[in-house]
């Protein structure tokens, strides 16, 4: 298990505006030009944001729906990759399902949030321990400026160990 600095470090390093701009453009570039960003992360729980604008709209002038699944899909995904941050064993993580509900017209700043950081931790020790592939399925809500709901996602997550050959 990394030491608690290391995911201190992981965390410091993720959040910071400029280097999360620089991973997103080289890694995630679609996320980028959305405008998606990390607006908190801890062991527990990450949130992130993603705007309404031009580049992301729908005909009926709200956020698309993919743009609303990239910034869902990444609150529960920061989570997986500070659990598996330097484990040892190395541990492989795979998106494999997701579903979706969407209550309300996502307009303005769209706000998700994940509080599943403590089950994809246990889920990544299991996968550790076990040597067998593991999933969790993690849940992340959002919501509009006013605080009402306008989409819940579930997203299911493959934790395993790497083999020495990948």
């Amino acid at each position: 298990m990394p030491s608690p600095n290391a995911k201190e470090v992981f965390i410091k390093k993720i959040t910071s505006p400029a280097k999360m701009r620089l991973f997103m453009l080289a890694k995630l570039p679609m996320a980028y030009l959305a405008e998606v960003r990390i607006a908190t992360l801890s062991q527990t729980e990450a949130t992130t944001t993603i705007p309404f604008k031009y580049l992301n709209k729908n005909p009926f002038r709200s956020i698309y729906f993919a743009c609303l699944s990239m910034a869902a899909e990444l609150s529960t995904g920061v989570l997986c990759l500070l659990h598996i941050h330097q484990a040892q064993p190395a541990i492989s993580m795979l998106l494999v399902h997701m579903e979706a509900s969407f209550t309300k017209k996502a307009v303005g700043k769209i706000t998700f949030r994940c509080e599943d950081g403590e089950q994809i931790c246990q889920t990544v020790e299991r996968a550790k321990i076990t040597g067998e592939g593991q999933i969790v399925t993690a849940t992340s809500t959002g919501t509009d400026e006013a605080g009402d709901q306008v989409a819940s996602f579930r997203f299911t997550w493959s934790f395993k160990t790497k083999s020495s050959g990948q």
